[in-house]
């Protein structure tokens, strides 16, 4: 059975990471049996979540979790897409991967208050005398990654406009569907999915999120994703 290295329910949310929530949806969709282990992202191969056990085999990153698993137990994702299809899928991946989520993370990290009551907390177990080291090294590791990116080189509000900028993009490719590329979900609305969820949960508040809530159509595309792939879990749809 595979295992995956996850992170936990945490933030109104069934998995605190995107790209957790992306891998175990990936494992779902491929109907394969796997049991969740929560880890440090330092037991990773590469250092972050998600990775996998598989018979031995480590596999760390979403995106070559993926991979692996399609490879090795022959399965496509994106079944039924033709070429143009899968590679507007991929634009939309690294649209939603390498943007949105970045300005989801800086929200989240970057706004004191929002930072202070989330991810400060997963030291909460530490001794008491290491706690604010570790919030402080998690802050400047993540504060270095989003400097880096570009994402922090910008005022807040422009930052908040970068990230309603991809939400219209999507919100514009997803259209009146039930998916992104039609009447079943694909690799790729794991994807969206996982940076939606994130940006929505009520226990986060940002300029952000209140843009997300401005998309109708993309509060009731991560409602329906909700209720597919983890329908025990409780999640507040904004009324419109």
């Amino acid at each position: 059975m595979i295992t995956l290295a996850c992170t936990g329910s945490q933030f109104g949310l069934p998995e605190a990471s995107p790209y957790v929530t992306k891998t175990e949806i990936h494992l779902r969709m491929a109907g394969l049996a796997y049991k969740k282990v929560p880890a440090m992202p330092n037991a990773s191969p590469k250092g972050q979540l998600p990775f996998i056990e598989d018979a031995g085999e480590l596999v760390a990153d979403s995106t070559f979790i993926r991979a692996h698993i399609e490879r090795k137990y022959g399965v496509d994702l994106d079944a039924g897409l033709d070429p143009v299809q899968r590679a507007q899928a991929w634009a939309i991946e690294r649209m939603l991967e390498n943007q949105l989520g970045w300005v989801s993370t800086w929200f989240r990290f970057m706004v004191p208050e929002n930072f202070e009551k989330g991810p400060s907390h997963w030291f909460d177990g530490a001794p008491e005398a290491m706690r604010g080291q570790l919030r402080k090294g998690l802050l400047e590791s993540v504060g270095t990654n989003l400097r880096a990116v570009g994402v922090s080189r910008h005022a807040p509000e422009e930052i908040a406009g970068l990230g309603e900028r991809s939400l219209s993009a999507l919100s514009s490719l997803l259209g009146d569907k039930p998916f992104l590329f039609g009447e079943r979900p694909t690799g790729t609305d794991a994807v969206a999915f996982s940076i939606l969820a994130g940006m929505l949960t009520p226990f986060f508040d940002s300029p952000l999120r209140r843009k997300a809530e401005g998309y109708a159509n993309l509060t009731a595309y991560t409602a329906r994703m909700m209720a597919r792939f983890y329908p025990d879990h409780p999640w507040h749809t904004p009324a419109h």
